[in-house]
């Protein structure tokens, strides 16, 4: 699951290029990635900005290593999921948790708040974040499928309609509940999802 540290990063605390992309990583999820600057990181980390960029010589290249990182956090939560055993909708639960986790933490998912400025990114940000989603959508289709082989869950269309479907609506109701101040639309929007997609009851 995506980290979340709330704590001021100090260079001695591990290493700086970590903490760089910790410190960059909380800017962007809160400010988006126009909405902070190379100034930003080296006040709060306490170094010059020239160290920044003997990391990450241009902002594109930090962006694309926040992303690159992000993908690989969230790609390790959805196997561990996946590697539960557990029953898909306790699987899909868990995935619509990741996201519940974020917004508590008072951030947005990265990629979700990259997208929203995606045609002010540069082409390889841009890559990354398609990338980012379709990890996300494959490991939905997978799981949707497999829950309709077994019963657990029921939806129309195809698994990759419902995965996009998914993704759509946890990516969109996080954005309007950043708008709105609270986490309410969310929740609604999440528990909205987890009905859509369980076995409906036979009608009396």
């Amino acid at each position: 699951m995506p980290r979340h540290s709330s704590k001021r990063a100090t260079p001695d605390s591990h290493g700086t290029s970590d903490q760089i992309l910790d410190v960059a990583e909380r800017l962007a999820q809160t400010r988006g990635f126009n909405g902070f600057s190379y100034a930003d990181v080296a006040a709060e980390l306490g170094i010059t900005t020239a160290g920044l960029h003997y990391h990450f010589p241009t902002k594109a290249d930090l962006g694309r290593a926040l992303i690159d990182r992000y993908s690989k956090t969230f790609g390790d939560a959805l196997q561990a999921i996946e590697a539960s055993g557990a029953a898909a909708p306790a699987q899909l639960q868990r995935y619509v948790d990741i996201y519940a986790g974020v917004l508590k933490a008072g951030r947005i998912c990265l990629c979700g708040m990259f997208a929203a400025e995606y045609t002010t990114l540069p082409d390889g940000m841009q890559k990354a974040i398609r990338s980012f989603f379709d990890l996300n959508e494959k490991w939905l289709s997978r799981l949707l499928a497999a829950g309709r082989k077994d019963g657990s869950l029921a939806f129309e269309g195809s698994p990759q309609e419902g995965a996009g479907a998914i993704t759509s609506a946890l990516e969109g109701s996080m954005l309007l509940a950043r708008t709105y101040g609270g986490a309410e639309r969310f929740k609604t929007a999440a528990d909205r999802v987890l009905r859509d997609f369980a076995p409906k009851k036979p009608k009396k």
